[in-house]
């Protein structure tokens, strides 16, 4: 399973196992061996593969989106643009959280009428 997200997001990305071997400093044949499934990346390559895709770790290793909080995890988000928008919110200073639950409430009234 990890091997093969790891080659979806490559390819999605539209980059080449050599890119991504450059990427973490390692041969080519290497990073093979984690979309084969041969070998495991370390714990450092993990997230540097999951920042570059812009991905949980979780998500990487077992296909769910992580909540990156201590109380479990998110359900499976199968719209990598969704992915995206709830990892970049989970990075938003304070002020921009506040800003966006503004609009939220607006939304939900504008659904009611």
């Amino acid at each position: 399973m990890f091997g093969e997200r790891l080659k979806q997001l490559r390819l999605h990305k539209k980059k080449t196992q050599q890119d991504m071997a450059a990427l973490l400093g390692i041969s080519r044949q290497a990073y093979g061996y984690y979309e084969n499934g041969s070998r495991q990346p370390d714990y450092n390559a993990i997230k540097l593969l999951a920042d570059y895709f812009e991905v949980s770790i979780d998500y990487l290793i077992t296909g769910k989106q992580g909540n990156k909080k201590e109380d479990g995890i998110w359900e499976e988000v199968l719209d990598p643009e969704i992915e995206l928008f709830f990892k970049d919110l989970l990075d938003a200073p304070e002020e921009k959280m506040a800003e966006l639950r503004r609009i939220w409430e607006i939304i939900k009234r504008l659904d009611r009428t």
